[in-house]
């Protein structure tokens, strides 16, 4: 019996293992990534990066923030809003 030595040998096995694994990562990767993008088009950030905690006015941006939404939604009238965001700058 004659056997042919002049392959890839061992190397063959390895690489048959590891191609299969390595595709399946990148298809996998590629759908989780093109999810991402997709779903992500969505959240539009307007503005600058938001604020962090601990930074000085963090928190009274946020509040004179939802003070304007309600302002805008009409929850509260512009008296109430100037009252409202007078009091908020006053305490920073």
């Amino acid at each position: 019996m004659m056997w042919y030595d002049g392959g890839w040998g061992w190397g063959g096995w390895f690489a048959m293992a590891i191609f299969p694994v390595l595709f399946l990562v990148l298809v996998i990767g590629g759908v989780v990534v093109l999810v991402r993008y997709l779903t992500g088009s969505r959240h539009v950030h307007q503005g600058g990066p938001p604020p962090f905690p601990g930074e000085p006015g963090w928190g009274s941006k946020r509040a004179e923030d939802l003070l304007a939404e309600r302002f805008a939604r009409g929850e509260i009238d512009e008296d109430e809003y100037k009252r409202r965001l007078t009091l908020l700058r006053e305490h920073r």
